[in-house]
């Protein structure tokens, strides 16, 4: 009797590698991947068509819900690309604030990846640790925007508000006595910036702490050295960005090559892998998150030194201080025209592109002289990097299809815009 060779299996949308959204139909020869097809388009939003009906304002809030771990990276990209059609010129203090924001945001980026990969293969202590460190960066972002995840801070011409002078405190409860909130309270006595800095001064004894657990771990190497390995050449045909690339042994980043904002003021350098397999990918990303707390320490001390203004001037791009609104009749219908109908913008087409902790993520906007967009496209990272998981897990087992989902690291809202 002939013996059924290969099977077809379900690998999702329940795995927890998935992340709840990725249906991957495995083709096995016993438990060697034989192909691998990822069907994409269960958590579908039309965002692109979306921001057709809606004014450039309007659609800001959007760009947080595409990637909804990397929130004001989405949102950087897509206020470039209306300040380039716009040719307005963002206040030197609104870019270092944007700057610290975005590897704020690649360090929340990178911390939810890393505590998800080690989970998907079996560290399980590594979500916790992870976790801790992004309460404390969570923070930041509710302090400047209310929200702890959809901020929506960055504004065409700059950002929302200034950076704020006091920082919440926790609260004595039936939980924490006094002795302990004191503690929790010790780095939140003055401003943000007081905050983040105290946080910088202690990531890299976290970013230790991960590497203890994992860098040399067997299990760890075990699982991930050798496993979807892309040479450099194929990286660039696949159309990689960011740290996929980067882990390919290809030095590609756009903070240095295309500097946008104060990138070209900051220092800091571009970690590169040698092998191009999971695991250098992962050392990749770890240094990423030492180089990212390098900057936004250089950003703190420049913010401390430099007040200014963080937004534009021109009212039909930006809205005047509330508290004039409240009481300048001009200032009122600026606020209203704005809100109401939105930015006018001159006919035109850009593309504005940023270094998204995930790999080039580029906004490409087209006017046609109205308030709204004619047309919106996204060019998400994650998008390529997912279309390469058949070729990079042939060949490999079952298990390894949990690594290398884990090392794309991949968010469906922006794969399914």
């Amino acid at each position: 009797m002939a013996e059924i060779k290969n099977y077809t299996l379900n690998f999702g949308p329940q795995h927890p590698a998935a992340h709840g959204v990725l249906r991957l139909v495995l083709e096995l020869d016993g438990e060697v991947i034989q192909r691998a097809d990822p069907h994409i388009g269960l958590l579908h939003r039309a965002t692109e068509k979306l921001a057709e009906s809606k004014t450039y304002i309007q659609s800001l809030p959007y760009m947080d819900r595409l990637d909804y771990v990397s929130m004001m990276c989405n949102e950087h990209a897509y206020c470039l690309a209306i300040e380039k059609l716009l040719g307005i010129e963002v206040p030197v203090r609104a870019q270092y604030i944007r700057v610290m924001f975005a590897e704020i945001t690649r360090l929340l980026n990178h911390l939810m990846w890393l505590g998800a990969h080690g989970l998907d293969c079996g560290a399980m202590n590594m979500l916790i640790y992870c976790f801790r460190e992004r309460e404390d960066l969570l923070d930041m972002y509710e302090a400047v925007s209310g929200a702890r995840m959809h901020a929506a801070y960055f504004r065409p011409g700059g950002v929302y508000r200034d950076l704020p002078e006091t920082m919440p405190q926790y609260q004595v409860s039936r939980i924490k006595n006094q002795k302990a909130i004191d503690r929790l309270n010790e780095d939140r006595q003055g401003g943000l910036l007081d905050f983040v800095e105290s946080f910088t001064r202690r990531f890299p004894g976290y970013v230790d702490e991960y590497e203890t657990l994992l860098t040399d771990n067997r299990i760890w190497k075990q699982r991930t050295v050798g496993i979807g390995v892309v040479s450099p050449e194929r990286a660039l045909n696949l159309g990689f960005t960011g740290p996929m690339l980067r882990g390919s042994g290809v030095e590609w980043d756009l903070r240095k090559k295309q500097p946008y904002d104060v990138y070209s003021r900051m220092n800091f350098d571009i970690p590169v892998g040698s092998n191009g397999d999971t695991y250098d990918r992962y050392l990749v990303r770890v240094e990423e998150l030492r180089q990212s707390n390098r900057i936004i320490k250089q950003c703190v001390d420049w913010l401390r030194a430099n007040p200014g203004p963080v937004i534009v001037a021109n009212h039909k791009v930006a809205p005047p201080p509330r508290e004039r609104m409240k009481y300048g009749m001009e200032d009122l219908i600026h606020h209203f025209k704005l809100f109401s109908e939105g930015i006018h913008m001159p006919e035109g087409e850009a593309y504005a592109a940023v270094e998204h902790p995930k790999g080039e993520f580029g906004i490409y906007l087209i006017s046609d002289g109205a308030n709204k967009p004619y047309r919106m496209k996204i060019r998400a990272p994650g998008f390529a990097h997912l279309a390469a998981m058949d070729e990079m897990a042939r060949g490999h087992m079952i298990s390894d299809a949990v690594a290398i989902i884990g090392t794309m690291d991949v968010v469906f809202g922006e794969i399914d815009r």
